[in-house]
């Protein structure tokens, strides 16, 4: 992207394009799912090392996905508050059944 993206509002649609096959969303709520998991609960028993592992996992999940699947590179670099925003966004409308809607928004069969 050459251009800097000025709103969020245009970073969502940029962000579903950027995520266009099914595996990468899905590897990616998979990773958001997991690495949440594992941060509540670090977070609620107060052990530091569980927090940091549902970070690494999280951002694992989706960076593998991003060079193996989609092949380019993770927003996250560029819109890291946008870009963490948005995998939560992603994964509550995939798991509520509710990301089709967003996803033809963004043009994306």
């Amino acid at each position: 992207m050459a251009q800097r993206i000025a709103t969020y509002a245009e970073f969502w649609p940029y962000y579903l394009r950027e995520h266009a096959d099914p595996v990468t969303r899905r590897v990616h709520v998979l990773g958001t799912v997991l690495g949440a998991g594992l941060f509540l609960v670090g977070l609620l028993t107060g052990r530091w090392w569980l927090m940091l592992a549902g970070v690494v996992s999280g951002y694992l999940f989706a960076w593998v996905s991003h060079m193996t699947i989609e092949r380019n590179r993770p927003a996250t670099f560029t819109y890291p508050l946008w870009s963490l925003g948005s995998d939560l966004r992603m994964a509550g409308l995939y798991l509520t059944g509710r990301l089709d809607e967003e996803l033809r928004r963004a043009g994306i069969r």
